[in-house]
């Protein structure tokens, strides 16, 4: 487990915290829009339309659950980097000494 929050720690927590949003605002697009097809058809279906149009809802259903997870699992990985920052400073700022500069030496060799 160690491992794993030395990993997440890696990455800042902003960046963390924009993919999570991200992710969770395209999922809740799509709930939106499959909910607006469910609306709009709902008329004149036949059975193999209706039968169609269930298992639409139940993916919906499935959707909404597996975003309310993410959440709370973006969280709870939010939240571990932070503890994970806080009980270590030191060795955080010098990982981000580290990559601050190989991107300084490799921004130097590019304009070469």
């Amino acid at each position: 487990m160690e491992q794993r929050i030395g990993s997440d720690a890696t990455r800042t927590e902003n960046e963390f915290s924009e993919t999570s949003e991200k992710l969770l605002e395209d999922l809740r697009q799509v709930i939106e829009d499959g909910e607006a097809l469910l609306q709009s058809s709902a008329q004149g279906l036949s059975d193999t339309g209706r039968m169609a149009r269930e298992r639409l809802r139940q993916a919906l259903d499935t959707a909404k659950e597996t975003g309310r997870k993410l959440q709370e699992r973006a969280a709870a990985g939010t939240q571990a980097a932070d503890e994970w920052v806080r009980e270590h400073p030191y060795p955080t700022i010098g990982a981000a000494f580290g990559v601050g500069l190989i991107i300084g030496i490799l921004a130097v060799r590019s304009r070469r």
